[in-house]
């Protein structure tokens, strides 16, 4: 499989990189006019966020430029990572290690593996079957039955979420999507792109009309306002892009409400697992954003449906993945 740098990919990179330049020279005016002390921090948060991303930007052109190989490996880096996050969070135990070694060392390579060599049954089944199959079986040879099951639901769990679900981000990549040969990086910044604008969105909508909250007691600053203006305008854009995808506009914008709301599903999902274990964010690696997870959240959910969406509608039957 591969793919080329076009002249549609081309005019997309210029235009994200014309929107961080307006970010970051908004956040410059804004840190020399706000006076309050609360509108310093609000500025001062803001500005973080706008370096965090010109620092994803920059790593994600890269792998882009290297190719589907440099993709995979740099969402490999990014499961373990965030996989890393996890079980820092969950309650393990000396008698999970050897089962974690193999998760991390074992599961994590092999499952991207697949994905490069196109083999989709394999794929698809890894982690939610043997990987299912084989942490009980490893966790019972180490005699240590003390919470069991719990512990091999979290196991199995972080695995899903960390691993298996980001997954699908790079899988785009594999898609034979006729008419749309050597052309699938598209896809995959067109997911990143409206999934995560939707979140910048309902951020900026929901502090600007947001009364009325969904779930206060596991993420407080969600509101139906932002929601529904953050989708709104994510649903806009990835509709504005429908000519860098295989999609019609109006299948653009049924495949970016599908994955906004499912990222929204992600977001909240992860929320209640940090209100869980009592923590505001996952990790501190990057600067205004928290962890891998807190940026990967909504990717975690949206991403297998998008994949899966795009296989069933524009894949022939029985397609021949690309090397």
């Amino acid at each position: 499989m591969n793919f080329k740098f076009d002249h549609q990919m081309f005019w997309v990179a210029n235009g994200v990189f014309l929107g961080l330049l307006a970010a970051s020279l908004a956040g410059l005016a804004l840190g020399r006019t706000v006076k309050s002390e609360s509108g310093k921090a609000t500025v001062a948060n803001l500005n973080a966020r706008i370096r965090a991303w010109w620092v994803m930007i920059g790593v994600f052109a890269i792998s882009f430029m290297i190719g589907p190989g440099g993709s995979m490996l740099l969402f490999a880096f990014i499961s373990l990572l965030a996989l890393r996050e996890y079980v820092s969070l969950i309650s393990t135990v000396r008698a999970d290690h050897r089962t974690l070694f193999w998760s991390f060392f074992v599961f994590t390579p092999v499952q991207y593996f697949f994905w490069y060599e196109g083999w989709y049954g394999l794929a698809i089944i890894l982690i939610p079957v043997y990987a299912f199959l084989f942490i009980p079986t490893r966790l019972i040879l180490a005699s240590d039955t003390a919470g069991f099951l719990d512990r091999a639901a979290r196991l199995h769990w972080g695995l899903m979420v960390c691993v298996y679900c980001i997954s699908y981000a790079p899988a785009l990549l594999t898609l034979n999507i006729p008419g749309y040969r050597n052309q699938n990086a598209k896809l995959l910044l067109f997911l990143v792109i409206v999934v995560q604008l939707s979140d910048v969105f309902q951020y900026i909508w929901g502090k600007l009309l947001g009364k009325r909250k969904i779930v206060p007691a596991i993420s407080p600053h969600k509101t139906w306002e932002g929601f529904v203006g953050g989708v709104a305008c994510a649903c806009a854009l990835g509709t504005a892009l429908w000519w860098m995808t295989p999609f019609s506009p109006w299948e653009a914008l049924g495949m970016s409400f599908a994955i906004t709301v499912m990222g929204f599903a992600g977001g909240l999902t992860m929320s209640a697992i940090k209100r869980d274990r009592g923590v505001k964010d996952f990790g501190a690696m990057i600067e205004g954003h928290g962890g891998i997870l807190d940026r990967m959240d909504s990717i975690c959910f949206s991403a297998p449906l998008f994949f899966h969406l795009t296989r069933w509608i524009f894949v022939s039957p029985h397609p021949t993945w690309l090397h």
